[in-house]
């Protein structure tokens, strides 16, 4: 009697992760070399890292200076005795729990923002709106007992995140108003809109921030005049815009032609074919470079430092250039990058997931 059974080879085996580390790694005697040598290097660069921030370092938050000075590793520090510094910068000392709770109500407006139950348009514009003038009330002031606390004296991640916050939420709107320009059927509207993005995008974010910080008001009437830290944010706001309005005309060319004139041909008008057709597929063809234009954006408000705000990176500069801690200013932008690579990277986290999700069509 023959045996039919089915055999189990060698050859059907799939290959494990050995097989595979040995292939792609280890194909020849050169590589194999390159491969040993890269992870050596590596090794040594995680050890100096490692050994520097942790096995090294001084972590006594009340440890002296010269304790510091005289430790093989990092300095923890100084983030421990001026950590207030670094996140609230100027605001006065017994009013930093505001500035706290303002971080916080951002943080919370973002997450909700990303809860698919409020990404219905006017759920995510009230928490937006109300979580803004929250934020604003908290720092401000003026109102509720709370004393009232002028923009010079804001500093630190506060400030750092309502630069960040306040230019999406003028600057996305502004976006989809000058993309939308863009593709008018009017050649003067099409065509002056065009070159009016294209000289902002040409110009750099620096110049254009130090334009409404120091120039514009220059050009305008005292009763058109607002705070400095207004005017600049408005200028973030249009370059934002700019860049923003291309990225979603981009998204709005992959969307099939046929869709609209099927639109048009059903009778549906301009502004429901907009927003209910053209809108939001176009968003989801863009979603890619308008998270990497967040990400963008959100890194650039360090830039405000040169129009004399004191955001987080200046009050990292101030928590290291006085006193006896001038020698710590590695700890002190360790702690920034940390900081900054928590927002960015959740914001990168996220725009992947909804990549995902789109993918997979539960939008």
């Amino acid at each position: 009697m023959t045996d039919t059974s089915p055999k189990r080879t060698i050859a059907n085996t799939p290959p494990g992760w050995f097989d595979n580390v040995r292939r792609r790694y280890f194909p020849t005697p050169i590589q194999s070399v390159i491969s040993i040598l890269g992870l050596g290097l590596l090794g040594w660069i995680l050890w100096t890292l490692l050994n520097w921030a942790v096995f090294s370092a001084v972590w006594d938050g009340q440890a002296s200076p010269e304790t510091c000075r005289a430790a093989a590793g990092a300095c923890w520090t100084v983030i421990a005795q001026r950590w207030r510094i670094i996140l609230f910068g100027l605001y006065p000392f017994d009013q930093q729990w505001r500035s706290a709770l303002a971080c916080v109500v951002v943080v919370a407006m973002v997450v909700l923002s990303c809860v698919p139950a409020f990404w219905a348009g006017r759920r995510l514009a009230a928490v937006w709106v109300l979580g803004t003038g929250l934020f604003y009330l908290l720092m401000k002031g003026g109102l509720l007992g709370l004393p009232l606390i002028g923009e010079e004296k804001w500093g630190g991640l506060a400030l750092t995140l309502f630069i960040f916050v306040a230019t999406c939420l003028i600057g996305f709107p502004l976006s989809i108003v000058l993309a939308l320009l863009r593709r008018s059927e009017l050649p003067v509207i099409s065509k002056g809109i065009g070159l009016f993005i294209d000289a902002v995008r040409s110009l750099p974010l620096l110049s254009i921030l130090f334009a409404f910080a120091v120039v514009v008001p220059f050009m305008l009437p005292g009763w058109l005049q607002t705070g400095k830290l207004y005017r600049v944010i408005c200028g973030a706001a249009l370059f934002f815009a700019a860049y923003q309005a291309e990225i979603i005309r981009g998204g709005m060319q992959g969307v099939a032609l046929g869709q609209d004139e099927a639109a048009k041909s059903l009778g549906i008008g301009y502004w429901h074919r907009i927003s209910r057709i053209i809108l939001p597929q176009a968003m989801r063809n863009a979603l890619p470079a308008t998270i990497n234009q967040f990400v963008i954006s959100f890194k650039e408000t360090s830039l405000v430092i040169v129009v004399g705000f004191f955001e987080i990176l200046a009050s990292g500069n101030a928590a290291y250039g006085t006193g006896d801690w001038t020698f710590a200013y590695r700890e002190v932008y360790a702690f920034i990058a940390l900081i900054y690579f928590v927002f960015v990277f959740s914001l990168s986290r996220y725009g992947a997931y909804l990549e995902r999700r789109m993918a997979v069509g539960t939008f």
